[in-house]
């Protein structure tokens, strides 16, 4: 039996929130995977439960919640349907690209695996979303890619923006106005942790000051 769309989100939001974690224990508390889903702490953790008994999580009492091999595999190719159906919607269908994670949101249950593949194929296999997010492969596997954020990127050297970690649609149009979008070469000129501020050097040699939540949301090589 295929799983069902509240079974592909759980599991997605936990491979999501695993990677974007940084725990040490590789666990994601209940109270974040509650929040991600929008669901109450208790209304997660019986699902979580339910996954374990399925061999699709590992789940820690008071310490959170991990994916299985098979949960990861799993969770993995719905973020690839996800990730190229975004990209399909703005390469193809000519959607903008703040407008198409909810679509996708929505899509990413309803299609099968192998119009994805065509739908890649189409594409010229790429390697991320337009947002840089990377598109993991038919098999799952994302091959790792060493970046940085505006926060720790060296100082007066040119870097090009990788990644948008953040699919609100007003910081994405933010992003898009001061030329800051997934390609755009730019230099970090200035860190000033008193304003919390990060002053770059981008396009046609304009200059913006952004601040450091929005700094550590931009990846770069």
């Amino acid at each position: 039996m295929l799983p069902s769309s509240t079974v592909e989100n759980y599991l997605k939001a936990i491979y999501l929130g695993v990677s974007s974690a940084g725990q040490p224990s590789g666990l994601l508390p209940m109270g974040q995977l509650a929040a991600a889903l929008g669901v109450a702490p208790g209304t997660a953790t019986t699902m979580v439960k339910t996954l374990a008994e399925s061999g699709l999580v590992r789940y820690e009492p008071y310490a959170g919640v991990t994916l299985t091999e098979a949960g990861e595999k799993l969770a993995a190719l719905v973020v690839r349907r996800h990730r190229v159906i975004e990209l399909f919607l703005v390469q193809v269908v000519g959607y903008r690209w703040d407008e198409v994670h909810e679509e996708a949101e929505q899509l990413e249950h309803a299609v099968s695996d192998r119009l994805i593949d065509r739908m890649d194929e189409m594409l010229g296999r790429p390697k991320a979303d337009p947002h840089g997010d990377p598109i993991p492969d038919p098999e799952g596997v994302v091959k790792p890619q060493p970046m940085q954020s505006l926060l720790t990127c060296p100082m007066h050297t040119p870097v090009t923006i990788t990644r948008v970690i953040d699919q609100d649609k007003v910081f994405l149009r933010f992003i898009e106005n001061h030329h800051l979008k997934p390609g755009e070469s730019i230099e970090v000129e200035d860190r000033d942790s008193a304003s919390d501020s990060v002053r770059v050097r981008g396009k046609n040699q304009e200059r913006i000051t952004i601040g450091t939540r929005a700094a550590s949301k931009l990846l770069v090589q």
